[in-house]
């Protein structure tokens, strides 16, 4: 039978699963699969699952309670073995790369950091400091100027934005990186400008809060920064 996977950990874990249900409706029953080394967390995995909102918060509990109470390797949502014996498989075959992933991820949690800009505070920058920006802005102001120059200002504005956004991105990340262990970053979206993944030692959490926090209020003319943290180091595991 499939089994959906949470987690991997230490057999030496609490494992406190009693009280908690899994994925699924109605949620699946928690249990272990291992030996005296390492053990993975699952369940049945039902087969209506999906990233639905109800699924994705039960597997982020589960998730969220095991890192409270001692390292994980924190799986993404949605990974379902064939059966059980897959997963005594894997971990006994993967056993020494598992041990040395949860050693290095101990004691230290990831934060999550987006950027969205503020479309209209980028605007005005661009035109503030863009001489050339600023005289097509006049000039196709209330319709006037040509055609051509409407695109040139179109492209100039795009040009400047964006050179913007990775300046701004670069600078914040290189503000946070000295509180880090490790970086993961993902490309620029229509969304975020910056998703940045940090793994951070627990007791420099709350440093690494307050300058998030800092940084925030140093660009909100500009841009939204959101700081999500900490968390189960899931872009490391």
């Amino acid at each position: 039978m499939p089994v959906y996977v949470y987690a991997i950990t230490t057999a030496s874990h609490p494992l406190r699963l009693d009280d908690m249900g899994g994925v699924g409706d109605p949620p699946t029953a928690l249990y272990t699969i291992g030996d005296d080394s390492l053990r993975a967390v699952v369940s049945d995995a039902p087969e209506d699952l999906a990233a639905g909102r109800r699924d994705l918060e039960a597997h982020h509990t589960v998730q969220e309670r095991l890192w409270a109470d001692g390292t994980t390797l924190p799986l993404s949502f949605g990974f379902v073995a064939p059966d059980e014996e897959t997963v005594r498989t894997v971990l006994r075959e993967q056993g020494e790369q598992f041990a040395a992933a949860l050693d290095e991820l101990s004691g230290r949690v990831e934060f999550n950091v987006k950027a969205v800009q503020d479309e209209d505070g980028l605007l005005r920058e661009v035109l503030t400091t863009s001489e050339q920006a600023r005289r097509l802005n006049e000039a196709t102001r209330d319709g006037g100027g040509t055609y051509e120059d409407r695109l040139e200002l179109g492209r100039l504005v795009a040009q400047e934005v964006q050179a913007r956004q990775e300046s701004l991105a670069a600078e914040i990340v290189e503000a946070l990186r000295p509180l880090t262990r490790s970086e993961q970053l993902s490309p620029p979206s229509q969304q975020y400008f910056l998703n940045a993944s940090f793994l951070v030692d627990t007791d420099r959490s709350e440093e690494f809060t307050r300058t998030g926090a800092t940084l925030a209020e140093r660009y909100a003319d500009v841009a939204e920064l959101r700081v999500r943290g900490p968390l189960p180091p899931y872009s490391f595991a």
